[in-house]
Formats: structure tokens, C-alpha cells, sequence
């Protein structure tokens, strides 16, 4: 548990599959997110909570919805 001057870790998930590549996350988020080629996206799945405005800009920017946000750790197969 993060005390409340901690800010909570981040963690980014992206739909490989329903991606597109419009890159539109590149714009809203250019520190975690980059389109090499036409259709390879690289992300940080897990940024600092310093970019969680603009990976919040990224989620919504993007056309199909391929990009989600969710608060805490990676925590593998956990429910």
C-alpha cells in the first residue's frame, strides 16, 4: 500500500490487437508511446505517475479504444 504523499504506480495496457497504429497516443504521450514503421507501437507499461495526465490524453485520443489505465502494479494473472 502507497502512503498518501506516494504517488500510486501506473500501469498502461495496450490491445495490440485492436491497434490500428493512428498513432494518436504518439501525440498525447510522446515520452511513452512511439510508432516505428507503420504499424509497431512501443510503450512504457509502466510510467511514472508524473505522466499520468498524458497517458490519461493518450487513452482518450485514441480512435479504438485500444489503450487502457489502471492504477497499481503489474500484478501478473491477479484478478
Amino acid at each position: 500500500m502507497t502512503s498518501p504523499a506516494e504517488p500510486e504506480a501506473l500501469r498502461v495496457v495496450v490491445d495490440l490487437n485492436r491497434c490500428q497504429g493512428y498513432a494518436q497516443c504518439c501525440y498525447a504521450a510522446p515520452e511513452a508511446f512511439s510508432l516505428h514503421g507503420h504499424e509497431i507501437l512501443f510503450y512504457d507499461p509502466a510510467p511514472p505517475a508524473e505522466r499520468r495526465g498524458a497517458i490519461e490524453r493518450a487513452v482518450q485520443a485514441c480512435p479504438v479504444r485500444a489503450i487502457s489505465l489502471q492504477a497499481g502494479p503489474d500484478d501478473g494473472d491477479a484478478p
